[in-house]
């Protein structure tokens, strides 16, 4: 049985066939009466944002607009009353620690059978934090001096998504969410979540240092 009373559930994955199965088994095995799906991290940020009553969201590390497992700590800040979970296809050591350094509530690996996956998001919806075995096996990867230092900034930027582009270019013009909200037309709560996004795609850690990094660099 399902602790929380949130029966609407998020999943967020480019692999719409996926979404599909993983729907399925969300409503006739865990009884969640609509299950909402996105292929984008920004649509899936609107998504929660759009929807407060969502109680549990499915993440992939590979879709569009996740850079690391680290950049669902926005996710976290903004929407801590959700459940959030990695369903993800890779069982790298790092990604796992990452995922869980984040604050998500269980990691599970896409090799897992049907049955397997949805007993682990039973622990899961019970209160548990779900860690893979594999994570037991996964060999320890050195940092390489790439993984040592943070991006340059040009290329921190391209890695924007297109919504986090947008906000950044706002907060340079000293808009606040609620201006931001309607010239985009979200809401604010969603503007509030891609603010932090965009916060951890620059590794700043306030809107003043995001706009001193957007001004010194866009045009």
């Amino acid at each position: 049985m399902i602790s929380s009373p949130r029966r609407r559930a998020l999943i967020a994955d480019d692999d719409a066939f996926f979404r599909i199965a993983l729907g399925a088994l969300l409503t006739s095995q865990l009884g969640f009466t609509e299950v909402l799906d996105a292929g984008s991290l920004d649509d899936a940020l609107e998504l929660l944002g759009n929807h407060p009553d969502i109680g549990l969201a499915l993440f992939d590390l590979s879709m569009p607009g996740i850079k690391e497992a680290g950049n669902l700590s926005a996710v976290r800040e903004c929407s801590g009353h959700v459940t959030l979970v990695v369903v993800s296809g890779s069982t790298a050591r790092h990604d796992i620690l990452s995922a869980l350094g984040a604050g998500v509530h269980g990691y599970i690996p896409k090799a897992l059978g049907p049955a397997d996956l949805v007993k682990a998001l039973q622990l899961v919806l019970g209160g548990q934090i779900y860690v893979p075995a594999c994570l037991a096996e996964a060999p320890v990867q050195p940092v390489s001096s790439a993984d040592a230092h943070p991006e340059d900034d040009h290329d921190a930027l391209s890695s924007l998504t297109k919504r986090q582009y947008e906000v950044l270019r706002a907060i340079v013009d000293g808009k606040q969410n609620k201006t931001i909200a309607r010239e985009l037309d979200l809401g604010e709560g969603t503007v509030k979540m891609h603010v932090a996004a965009l916060l951890r795609s620059l590794r700043v850690s306030n809107r003043a240092a995001a706009a001193a990094f957007g001004a010194r660099l866009l045009k």
